[in-house]
């Protein structure tokens, strides 16, 4: 009999949760007041990499379920995380830190933008923060395909689930929702079938397909 093969990736470590309401309003705070154009990256790196109050792979499905809600990703995701851990008041506390300071230095912002947008170098100044922003989403989109090997589809078919995304949003310029609905709809389904095989042969005593 073969011996068990030795496991060659290191555990993540366990996740952590917001210490009270108060830690979590200042969270999602800080957390809004860096997300200038590359949202996703910021989300991904404070919490996941920073705060590790989500794992890769929760971020992953939790980001999938907000971005198919009505209204903006992220905050659709701090109503989902401030739930999570203290029900409805720590949905409301999360928006809040979402929107509260931030609303405010936006509107400074756009005033001070209305005034000194038509000088040419702070229209070169924003067009470099932007290439910036595209930077950052793809660094998170990359560290984010770490957690496709763990998928219930296995790792070459979620990526090219991916792919095949990209390829219809970046290259072809397909709707967002039909990509959802088409992209995602047919994956979920897939994903629903392999973990009901999965659970089936658990339940068999058999290997898992």
């Amino acid at each position: 009999m073969a011996p068990p093969a030795t496991p060659t990736t290191t555990p993540e470590p366990a996740p952590e949760r917001p210490a009270n309401l108060k830690a979590l309003f200042w969270a999602f705070t800080w957390l809004a007041l860096q997300g200038f154009g590359g949202v996703l990256a910021v989300v991904q790196r404070e919490l996941v990499t920073r705060r590790r109050w989500l794992s890769n792979e929760e971020f992953i499905e939790d980001w999938a379920v907000a971005q198919i809600l009505p209204g903006p990703n992220v905050v659709n995701l701090s109503i989902m995380i401030g739930d999570r851990y203290f029900g409805l008041r720590g949905a409301a506390t999360a928006v809040l830190g979402m929107l509260a300071i931030p609303t405010f230095l936006v509107v400074g912002l756009a005033v001070v933008y209305l005034h000194f947008s038509s000088i040419p170098q702070v229209a070169g100044a924003l067009r470099g923060m932007g290439a910036v922003a595209a930077g950052l989403v793809m660094g998170a989109g990359l560290r984010l395909t770490g957690a496709l090997a763990r998928h219930p589809l296995g790792g070459p078919l979620a990526m090219a689930f991916a792919v095949v995304t990209f390829i219809a949003m970046g290259l072809l310029r397909l709707p967002l929702g039909w990509v959802l609905l088409v992209v995602g709809g047919f994956a979920c389904t897939l994903t629903w079938f392999r973990l009901g095989l999965a659970a089936a042969s658990t339940l068999h005593g058999e290997p898992r397909p």
